[in-house]
């Protein structure tokens, strides 16, 4: 056999032993380490760190054990342990220990590179840079890495497209995922009033408890129906329709979403509305507020 021939066959094999350790030539290996612990129920809190270009890098979640493929509650125990999380986006392969229910080791992802092309089949670009971190060690294997801990996944992308949003990117996928939005989330609040949310719009939905119920007791209240920033606002300083109701009866009948605002960031309720109407029947809010932090007029 000629010599050519030979050392053909021997860089065939060596790419061969590449793919089946699954490793691509141009990819970058992510490993690091992981910790757990075993909380009630079948749930373990599992959280990946790994060097980065930047530092060190986390990402964390509560898992429940059946996604945990060769862990089981009596593995988080004690003993050593080996299991993988296998998502859409690639596998992530676990080794080490468990003491009392609380584990660590090292792990290895290995990324599922046809996902990128799957995505990006639905209209969702991972390698575009929309949403860039701005980070030099930012990769298609990193991205990959992200949506796979997040279990970013086709099911979710069709979902949200399934809500006619328009412009969506894979970053806005990744927030999707962080912050439980899905389509029938995204189309109620559509519903609403609001048809031009964002996914920004979305994500302060959801951090502040806005859903079709509460623009709809806001609404019901006077308040809130064209502006959004108005249900952040109420959701994030308690606005109720009780609070709302008592100052009505002490005789605050025409106000505005600002100044509800502002009687709420000043504490001031229906007994101090009574108290200060005892010596002023017409004090506004803008007196109540400067009575309130001592502003003598």
């Amino acid at each position: 056999m000629r010599k050519n021939t030979i050392l053909g066959i021997i860089g065939l094999a060596a790419i061969a032993m590449f793919i089946s350790a699954g490793v691509v030539l141009g990819q970058n290996a992510i490993t690091g380490e992981w910790r757990a612990e075993a909380k009630k129920g079948e749930k373990l809190q599992l959280n990946f760190e790994r060097k980065s270009g930047r530092g060190r890098s986390q990402h964390g979640a509560s898992f429940d054990l059946s996604d945990l493929q060769g862990l089981n509650r009596a593995d988080t125990e004690n003993g050593r342990v080996s299991f993988r999380l296998v998502r859409e986006a690639g596998t992530i392969e676990c080794e080490g220990t468990f003491v009392n229910g609380r584990g660590s080791g090292t792990f290895r992802f290995v990324p599922n590179m046809a996902f990128v092309d799957t995505m990006k089949g639905r209209g969702f670009d991972m390698q575009s840079d929309k949403w860039r971190n701005g980070s030099s060690d930012d990769t298609i294997e990193d991205r990959l890495f992200l949506a796979a801990t997040l279990n970013v996944t086709t099911a979710l992308a069709d979902d949200l497209r399934s809500a006619n949003f328009p412009d969506l990117d894979f970053g806005d996928l990744v927030k999707a995922a962080i912050f439980k939005i899905d389509g029938k989330f995204m189309s109620e609040m559509k519903a609403t009033g609001f048809p031009n949310l964002s996914m920004e719009d979305l994500v302060k939905a959801r951090i502040f408890k806005i859903d079709s119920e509460f623009v709809r007791r806001t609404r019901e209240m006077g308040f809130g129906t064209n502006d959004f920033e108005n249900l952040v606002k109420f959701s994030i300083f308690k606005v109720t329709p009780e609070f709302l109701n008592e100052l009505k009866a002490e005789g605050l009948t025409e106000l505005t979403s600002e100044d509800v605002v502002k009687l709420r960031i000043f504490k001031i309720d229906a007994a101090y509305v009574r108290d200060a109407r005892a010596t002023e029947p017409n004090i506004t809010v803008e007196q109540l507020v400067q009575k309130r932090i001592g502003v003598r007029r």
